[in-house]
């Protein structure tokens, strides 16, 4: 029996393992918020950030227990975090997952003063984060929503007008929808109450809206949006009237020479004649050429010329004006 015995410890050796130190339970704290935003929208202050979706350990967060969004002053040239959120005021703010939060607050109390924002999120044990990053504007009286929008088509695209009270360093965003556009895009920012939109192309559809921006401190303050308005543009709008038309004798035959055209969508020339000062007819359409020869002319009569622009809408143009000249 004596030569088996160490067999006997051999199951208890390898039944006993390492247990290292027990691990602290996860605290599942938020990450800070990293991406607020804040800004004055008329009367009131919007602000934007993202609920966060992970823990500061890389655990996913499913349901946000609270959100504590405050808006004070600054408290002195020297930031004090801790005294900021001490005297800051709470505005309700609430999200139940993670993801963008929108929230408008009136920013009537503010207005004259540097405000500052931020944000922290609890878990549903309700362990908060640290402080986000913080948003800075300072707070002006309203700025008008500009009015009496309108928008026609012109030769050179859209032309919108508006109406706006005069304010010192106000400008104007132009917001553009195009066609199936799901949202409308900034297209461009003035000084001036008229812009014309040259990327414009007829028969397409457009819907534009207007608002008025300034410099609030570190940000900006903007209106309302204007009320929108719709326009297709229709190609109404004839080319140039051709210029310089001479009209040379030659045998049998009239040559006749003009300017040429530069419209973007020239399509071509209408040569008009009239014999021994009779109406003047259509002798040739669709002319590519600033040059025409009229071979259908009889010795010795006396012919008055005109020529006319078409574009590729159709839209003519005035005639020239009249030259005559004697055949031979």
């Amino acid at each position: 029996m004596t030569r088996f015995a160490p067999l006997a410890f051999v199951p208890l050796l390898a039944g006993c393992g390492y247990v290292g130190d027990p691990m602290p339970p996860a605290l599942k704290t938020p990450v800070a918020v990293a991406d607020l935003k804040a800004w004055q929208r008329g009367s009131r202050i919007v602000v934007e950030f993202t609920a966060p979706g992970r823990t500061t350990e890389g655990f996913l967060i499913g349901r946000v227990g609270e959100i504590d969004l405050r808006a004070g002053l600054s408290p002195g040239p020297v930031f004090n975090l801790d005294g900021w959120a001490a005297a800051a005021r709470r505005i309700a703010a609430t999200a139940e997952k993670p993801g963008p939060v929108r929230v408008e607050t009136p920013a009537a109390e503010w207005v004259g003063r540097e405000t500052v924002i931020g944000v922290r999120t609890a878990n549903v044990n309700g362990r908060f984060s640290g402080w986000s990053n913080l948003a800075t504007l300072t707070v002006l009286e309203p700025l008008a929503r500009p009015a009496a929008l309108a928008a026609e088509a012109v030769p050179e695209g859209v032309r919108l007008r508006w109406t706006a009270p005069e304010r010192a360093g106000q400008e104007f965003r132009i917001w553009r929808r195009a066609g199936a556009q799901e949202q409308s895009v900034l297209a461009a920012r003035i000084a001036a109450l008229e812009w014309i939109d040259t990327a414009a192309e007829y028969g397409a559809s457009y819907e534009y809206s207007v608002q008025t921006v300034t410099k609030a401190g570190p940000a900006e303050a903007e209106s309302e949006p204007s009320e929108t308005v719709a326009i297709v543009p229709r190609d109404t709008f004839p080319p140039a009237v051709p210029r310089d038309l001479t009209a040379v004798a030659g045998a049998g035959s009239v040559e006749l020479g003009w300017e040429r055209s530069t419209e973007p969508d020239f399509a071509g020339y209408r040569v008009y004649r009239a014999l021994n000062g009779g109406a003047y007819e259509r002798i040739a359409d669709r002319v590519e050429a600033p040059s025409f020869s009229d071979r259908g002319v009889q010795p010795g009569a006396k012919y008055g010329y005109a020529v006319s622009a078409v574009d590729q809408a159709g839209n003519e143009s005035a005639r020239s004006a009249v030259v005559e000249i004697e055949s031979r």
